[in-house]
C-alpha cells in the first residue's frame, strides 16, 4: 500500500495539511494575543468615557439600526468613530482574520471526515486510516488542536474583547455585505462563554464541553479517536522509556491529547467510571498536572472537580499516600542521578570510550534526571495551583514537604541535565560523523599488524629472532584477508565476525606458545585493541541520538521556565561563568520548537518560517530577559562610578606642587573605580563565553545580545531621568525652567560621561550607541506628544523608533501632555505667553509687563541644546509646528462662526469694501468710515487676537529654535553645514531654472530628495519658519479687510517708544507687537498671495487718506496710528525679506522720510 504521507496520497496530504494549518493558527493566535488595544477591554475610565458609546459587544445585533441612528445622531460621535476606524482598522481585521482561520479549520477537518465516509479517497475509510500509523496519528492530532486553539482564544483573549472586536470588524469592514462571508458561522463558534483567565475567577457551567460543542463533529470519529488514544502508544514513545515508572511520562503527550478530546464527549468524563479508571490507570497514577501545548498546563484535580467518574477516578491517585510516595521517590531519584551527573560532568570524565561502553548506563541517568524534573516542575508550579482552592493548597504543600522542594537545587539539576545531555549528543553527532572514516582505519590497521606478523614468521625478516613457520605465515595472511574482508555496510555480520576474530587471536597466543616472544603478543594485542574499537565503533547508532532527543523534552516548561529566572539571573550576578551552562538549557528549551513544527515541516507549508520565527523570537526574548542582569550590574557599578569621579577624585591640575601630590594621589577612591570596572569587565566576559548560538532558525549573537542589553538599559535610565526631570509646577514664581533643565543636564552629562569611560573596557561604541539611543528616545516621545494633534495616530507596533527588544518606557502622563517633550514645550509657552510678558526682538529676550523682569532669552534654547542636544530642540520645533496648525485649524473653524455667520459684521463689512475701493484711491472722511466700522465689529476682536499672537509666539519660538540649531550647526559640523546650504542653493536655481524653461530637468513624483533635504535643513536650522506653509486653504471672503480691520483695531492699544518700538499701553489690555506682526503675516502666508496684496493696498490706503485728512484739517504731528501702521509695514517687508518696494507701492517715498524723521 501507499505510504500514506507520501506526495502522491491525496488522502494523507489533505488530513496532513490539516494539522499543519491548525498548528499555525494557534502560533498566530499567541501572537496576537500580545497586540491586543488596550482599549478594546475598556478597563480605564477614560475609555469607558471617551469609546464607550463606539464600542459594542453582541448586544449590538439585536438592533444595529438603533445603535447606529444614535451614532449619527451626534456628529462628535461619528467623528470619533471614523477616527477610531481609521487607527484600529488593520489589527482588527488581522483578528478577524485569525479567528476565521479558526472556523476554517473545523470546516475543513468536517469535510475530510464527510469525503472519507462518502468514498472519495479510493480504498481508503475512516477505520483504515485509524489502522495507518501516521493516519491515526494524524487524525488524533486534528482534533486535538481544534480543542487547544478554542482554549488558546480563551485564555488569552476575553470573550468581551472577541465580541467588540467582531462587532467592531462587522461595523468597519465590508465583509457585511458580500454573501459569502461566514460571519454569523464565526461570531456564533466565538462568542464570550463566561470564562476568565483571571486568578479566582469561577468557571462557567459546563466548560468548555458546551464551547467544544458549538460546531457539531462526527460522533464515530471522537468516539473512535478516543479508543486509538486509551489503548494504543501511538508515537510508539515507549520504546525510548523501557522502565515501567517512566511510564505515564512515555505516553504524556498522549495524555494531553486525551485530555484535551474527552471534552468533546464529556458523558465519558461524567458516567463512565470504567474507562475513566483505565483511563487514570494508565496516564495518570502517579501525575495530574500536565502540559496540554507548548507548556499550558492544567492540573487534573481542579479541570476534573465537576465530572463524577472522572473526579472518582482521579481520587486513587490524589490519595494523599500516593502523593506522598510520589514526592518522596522524586526526591531520592533527583538526589541520586544529581550525584551522578555532577560526577559524569567532571573535566575529562566524558571520554570516547567511556562513553561507548556505558551507552546504556548514561541513558537512563539522563532518563531519571528528566523525568524528575518534569515530575517536580509541573507539580510545584504555581500556575498550576488556584491560591484559592483549599484541596490545591494542601496538595501542593504537601509535595513541597514531602519532596524537600529548593527551587534552586532544581534549577541546578536543569542546568547539570542540559549541560550533560549538550555534552553527550555533541560527542555523539562527532562520532557518527566519523564514524565510517574510524571504522576504515582501524580495519587497515588490524590488517595491516597481520600482514607484518606474517611477514616475521617467513624468517625472511632480520633481527626478528623467529623461527620461519609457514603455517603461522599462512594464517596470519588468511586473518588480514579476513579483516580486509569486513564490510561496513552490513554492520551486523561484519559484528559477528569480528568477534570470532578477537577469539581466534587469543587462541593462537595460548595454543602457539607465542607468549614468549614480547613483540608478538603486542602485535595481537594491538589488532585485538583494534577490532574491539571496530565493534564499538559499529554500535554508534543514531536511534542513541533519538532517543535523547525524545527524553530530553522541555517544552512543558515552556511556561514555567519563567518562575526561574530570578535564580538565573541572581546566579549570573554571583558568577558570570553561569552563562556557559545556562546556554545549554536554553537549547534544551529550543527543542520545544520541534513540537510545532514538525508537521508543518512535513506539509512543506509556507508558514514555516512565520511560525519558527514567532516560537525562536519568544525564546530569543526569555535569552534576552534573563541575561537583561549584566547590562544592570553593570550600570548599578556604572552609578557608583559616576558618582566617584564626579564628587570624589578631583581633577588633576597641569602643574602642582610634589607636596600636593598626595592629596591628588586619592588612592582609595581610585582603587574604588579600578574594582568597579573590574567587575564590569567580568560580566562582559561572562556574556561573551555563550558563544553564538542557533536559538530556533535565530541567531543569538553574545557580542549583539550584550550590547542591545546595555542599549535597553540606558534608554530605561535616560527616559526615566528625562521624566523625572522635565515637570514642572504651574504656580511656581520663578519659572523652574531653568534650574530643571540645569539639573537634568548635569544628570545626562553624567551618563554620558560615564558611558564614554567605560565603553573600552566593554568593547562597544559607546558614543554611536548613546547618540543613537538619545535621539531614539527623544523622537519617540516626540512622535507620542504629535499623535495628540493627528487623526490617524501611530500606534507603537508601527512606530519606526519603538523597538521589541529595546523598548522605550511610556510613563503615565502627569498633565494635559503625554510626555516630557510635551511639558517642556508647554511650560516654555506658558512663560512667553504674549498676554503677560513682551518681547524685545532685538534683544531675542521676553520680559515680564507688570515687573519689567526678564522672565527667559535665547539662552533658554542653548541650555536645551546642552541638555537635549540637537534631536531636543528638532523635536520641539516639530511639536510647535503641530500646534501651530492645530492653531490655524481653529482660528479658521472661528472665522466661519464669528464672522461669515454674523449678518450685521456681514453688513458692516459691506459698507466699508463700498467705501473703501477702489483701493488706489483716497477715502473721503477716512476717521469716521475706519473708526464706526471698527466700533461696530468690536466683539469679535478678542478671540481674534488671541489665535493670531498665540501663532506669532509659536513662530518666535520656532526662529529662536532654527537660529540656535544653526549656530551649533556651524560650530560642531561646519563641513555639513556648508554641504547642505550649497545642495539647498543648488537644488533651488535647479528648480527656478526649471520653472523658467521647462524643458530643464525638476525632481520627479516618486524622488524623496527634496523631502529628505527638507528633514535635514530643519536639523540644521537652515531654514525660515515664516516661509512655512503650514495648513491649505480655500478662499475666504472678506479675508483681507477683516484682517486690515483687526490691526487698525489694535493700533490704538500700542504706543511707540524710541528705545523699544512698539509697546503696549495698558497692561490691563496686553498687546505684544512681534507676536501681532508675526501671526499676522504666518496666517496671510497660508492663503493666496493676492489676499496679501489686498491687505498690504488697504494699509496703504488707510495711511494716505488719514495723511491727506490731517494736512487738510493742517495737523502738524503724523498721527500715532499712522505711525503704528507704518511700522508694521516696515516689519513686514523685513520678517519677509521681500525687497521695499513691496510697501513703497501702496505707499509714496515722502511718507516714508518724514515717517523717519518722526522717530
Amino acid at each position: 500500500m501507499l505510504d500514506f504521507l507520501a506526495e502522491n496520497n491525496l488522502c494523507g496530504q489533505a488530513i496532513l495539511r490539516i494539522v499543519s494549518c491548525g498548528n499555525a493558527i494557534i502560533a498566530e493566535l499567541l501572537r496576537l494575543s500580545e497586540f491586543i488595544p488596550a482599549v478594546f477591554r475598556l478597563k480605564e475610565r477614560t475609555d469607558q468615557q471617551k469609546y464607550g458609546d463606539i464600542i459594542f459587544d453582541f448586544s449590538y445585533f439585536k438592533g444595529p439600526e438603533l445603535w447606529e441612528s444614535k451614532l449619527e445622531a451626534k456628529p462628535d460621535l461619528q467623528d470619533l468613530d471614523e477616527e477610531f476606524r481609521e487607527n484600529n482598522i488593520e489589527i482588527v481585521t488581522r483578528f478577524y482574520l485569525a479567528f476565521q482561520s479558526v472556523h476554517k479549520y473545523i470546516v475543513d477537518l468536517n469535510r475530510y471526515l464527510d469525503d472519507l465516509n462518502e468514498g472519495v479517497y479510493i480504498q481508503q475509510t475512516l477505520e483504515t486510516v485509524l489502522l495507518n500509523e501516521d493516519g491515526k496519528q494524524l487524525l488524533c492530532e486534528a482534533l486535538y488542536l481544534y480543542g487547544v486553539m478554542l482554549l488558546v482564544i480563551d485564555q488569552k483573549i476575553e470573550g468581551e474583547v472577541r465580541e467588540r472586536m467582531l462587532v467592531s470588524y462587522y461595523r468597519y469592514s465590508a465583509a457585511r455585505s458580500s454573501a459569502d462571508s461566514n460571519m454569523d458561522d464565526i461570531c456564533k463558534l466565538l462568542r464570550s462563554t463566561g470564562y476568565s483567565s483571571q486568578p479566582g475567577a469561577k468557571r462557567p457551567p459546563n466548560y468548555p464541553e458546551s464551547y467544544f460543542q458549538r460546531v457539531p463533529i462526527n460522533e464515530s470519529f471522537i468516539s473512535m479517536v478516543i479508543g486509538r488514544l486509551r489503548s494504543d502508544d501511538i508515537y510508539n514513545q515507549v520504546s525510548a522509556y523501557p522502565l515501567p515508572e517512566h511510564r505515564s511520562t512515555a505516553l504524556a503527550n498522549q495524555a494531553a491529547m486525551l485530555y484535551v478530546i474527552l471534552y468533546f464527549e464529556p458523558s465519558i468524563l461524567h458516567n463512565h467510571q470504567a474507562k475513566m479508571r483505565e483511563i487514570v490507570d494508565k496516564y495518570f497514577p502517579d501525575n495530574w498536572v500536565i502540559s496540554i501545548y507548548m507548556g499550558i498546563t492544567v492540573n487534573l484535580a481542579d479541570a476534573w472537580e465537576p465530572y463524577k467518574a472522572a473526579k472518582t477516578a482521579l481520587n486513587n491517585t490524589l490519595d494523599l499516600s500516593n502523593i506522598r510516595e510520589q514526592a518522596s521517590r522524586y526526591a531520592t531519584v533527583s538526589e541520586r542521578v544529581h550525584a551522578q551527573v555532577q560526577q559524569f560532568l567532571k573535566e575529562g570524565y566524558l571520554r570516547e570510550e567511556m562513553v561507548l561502553d556505558n551507552i546504556p548506563r548514561l541513558l537512563n541517568c539522563l532518563r531519571d534526571c528528566n523525568v524528575s524534573i518534569r515530575w517536580l516542575m509541573l507539580h510545584t508550579a504555581d500556575s498550576a495551583c488556584d491560591p484559592n482552592n483549599k484541596r490545591l493548597r494542601q496538595i501542593k504543600d504537601q509535595i513541597l514537604t514531602d519532596s524537600r522542594y529548593n527551587p534552586k537545587i532544581l534549577f541546578q539539576l536543569l542546568l547539570d541535565t542540559a549541560q550533560f545531555e549538550f555534552i553527550l549528543k555533541e560527542m555523539f553527532k562527532q562520532m557518527l560523523s566519523e564514524k565510517q572514516t574510524k571504522w576504515e582505519y582501524y580495519k587497515k590497521e588490524g590488517s595491516e599488524r597481520m600482514t607484518e606478523l606474517a611477514d616475521v614468521f617467513s624468517g625472511v625478516k632480520p633481527l626478528t629472532r623467529v623461527e620461519k613457520n609457514e603455517n603461522l605465515q599462512a594464517w596470519f595472511r588468511e586473518i588480514s584477508k579476513q579483516i580486509m574482508s569486513l564490510n561496513y555496510d552490513d554492520s551486523t555480520a561484519a559484528g559477528r565476525k569480528t568477534v570470532q576474530l578477537i577469539q581466534a587471536l587469543e587462541e593462537v597466543q595460548e595454543f602457539h606458545q607465542l607468549e614468549s616472544n614480547l613483540q608478538i603478543c603486542q602485535f595481537l594485542a594491538d589488532t585485538r585493541k583494534f577490532l574491539h574499537q571496530m565493534i564499538r565503533t559499529i554500535n554508534i547508532k543514531e536511534e542513541v541520538l533519538i532517543t535523547m532527543q525524545i527524553v530530553g523534552d522541555l517544552s512543558f516548561a515552556w511556561q514555567l521556565i519563567d518562575s526561574f529566572t530570578s535564580i538565573m539571573q541572581e546566579s549570573i550576578r554571583v558568577n558570570p561563568s553561569m552563562v556557559t551552562k545556562l546556554r545549554a538549557t536554553f537549547l534544551k528549551l529550543a527543542s520545544a520548537l520541534d513540537l510545532p513544527l514538525l508537521r508543518i515541516n512535513q506539509a512543506n507549508s509556507p508558514d514555516l518560517l512565520s511560525v519558527s520565527q514567532y516560537y525562536s523570537g519568544e525564546l530569543v526574548s526569555y535569552v534576552r530577559k534573563v541575561l537583561q542582569i549584566i547590562p544592570e550590574s553593570m550600570f548599578t557599578s556604572l552609578l557608583k562610578i559616576i558618582k566617584l569621579q564626579t564628587h570624589d577624585i578631583n581633577e588633576v591640575p597641569t602643574r602642582l606642587d610634589k607636596d600636593k601630590l598626595r592629596d591628588y594621589a586619592q588612592l582609595g577612591p581610585r582603587y574604588e573605580v579600578a574594582k568597579l570596572t573590574h567587575a564590569i569587565s567580568i560580566f562582559t566576559e561572562g556574556i561573551l563565553m555563550m558563544k553564538t548560538t542557533l536559538v530556533g532558525i535565530i541567531k543569538v549573537d553574545p557580542k549583539q545580545l550584550l550590547e542591545d542589553g546595555i542599549r535597553k538599559e540606558l534608554v530605561k535610565r535616560v527616559a526615566f531621568a528625562l521624566h523625572r526631570g522635565l515637570i514642572f509646577n504651574p504656580r511656581a514664581k520663578p519659572s523652574e525652567l531653568m534650574p530643571k533643565l540645569k539639573e537634568l543636564g548635569a544628570t545626562m552629562d553624567g551618563f554620558h560621561r560615564s558611558f564614554e569611560y567605560i565603553q573600552d573596557y566593554v568593547s562597544i561604541y559607546g558614543l554611536k550607541i548613546w547618540q543613537e539611543e538619545v535621539s531614539r528616545i527623544i523622537n519617540y516621545n516626540v512622535e507620542q506628544e504629535c499623535n495628540n494633534f493627528l487623526r490617524t495616530k501611530i500606534q507603537d507596533w508601527q512606530s519606526m523608533y519603538q523597538s521589541t527588544h529595546i523598548p522605550i518606557p511610556k510613563f503615565t502622563p502627569v498633565d494635559e501632555s503625554i510626555t516630557f517633550i510635551g511639558r517642556l514645550c508647554r511650560e516654555i509657552l506658558r512663560i512667553t505667553d504674549p498676554k503677560m510678558t513682551c518681547h524685545i526682538d532685538q534683544l531675542n529676550t521676553w520680559y515680564d509687563t507688570k515687573t519689567h523682569q526678564e522672565v527667559t532669552s535665547s539662552r533658554l534654547f542653548s541650555e536645551i541644546q546642552t541638555t537635549l542636544g540637537t534631536f531636543g530642540l528638532n523635536g520641539l520645533d516639530r511639536l510647535l509646528c503641530f500646534m501651530i496648525v492645530k492653531e490655524l485649524q481653529n482660528f479658521l473653524s472661528m472665522f466661519q462662526k464669528i464672522i461669515l455667520k454674523d449678518r450685521t459684521v456681514q453688513d458692516t463689512l459691506k459698507t466699508l469694501m463700498n467705501a473703501v475701493s477702489p483701493l488706489k484711491s483716497i477715502v473721503a472722511n477716512s476717521n469716521k468710515i475706519y473708526f464706526s466700522a471698527i466700533a461696530k465689529t468690536q466683539k469679535i476682536w478678542t478671540t481674534y487676537l488671541e489665535a493670531i499672537m498665540k501663532v506669532g509666539q509659536m513662530q518666535i519660538l520656532r526662529q529662536q529654535i532654527a537660529n540656535e540649531l544653526n549656530y551649533s550647526c556651524r560650530f560642531d559640523s561646519k563641513h555639513l553645514a556648508a554641504a547642505l546650504e550649497n545642495l539647498n542653493k543648488a537644488l533651488l536655481a535647479d528648480i527656478e531654472a526649471h520653472y523658467r524653461d521647462p524643458s530643464l530637468p525638476y525632481p520627479r513624483e516618486d524622488n524623496t530628495l527634496l523631502y529628505e533635504i527638507t528633514a535635514y535643513l530643519e536639523a540644521a536650522g537652515i531654514h525660515n519658519p515664516l516661509n512655512k506653509i503650514y495648513i491649505t486653504t480655500k478662499r475666504l471672503p472678506y479675508f483681507p479687510i477683516v484682517n486690515f480691520l483687526f490691526l487698525i483695531a489694535q493700533l490704538p492699544k500700542l504706543e511707540y517708544n524710541k528705545n523699544l518700538g512698539m509697546v503696549c499701553r495698558k497692561h490691563a489690555d496686553p498687546v505684544d507687537w512681534p507676536p501681532l506682526v508675526l501671526g499676522l503675516l504666518t496666517l496671510l502666508k497660508q492663503f493666496h498671495s493676492r489676499y496679501t496684496e489686498q491687505f498690504l493696498a488697504l494699509i496703504g490706503q488707510f495711511i494716505r487718506s488719514t495723511v491727506e485728512q490731517c494736512t487738510s484739517q493742517k495737523i502738524p504731528e503724523m498721527p500715532a496710528h499712522v505711525v503704528g501702521a507704518l511700522l508694521f509695514l516696515e516689519d513686514y517687508v523685513r520678517y519677509t525679506k521681500l525687497p521695499r518696494r513691496v510697501a513703497e507701492a501702496h505707499v509714496p517715498n515722502f511718507i516714508f522720510d518724514e515717517f523717519r524723521t518722526v522717530l
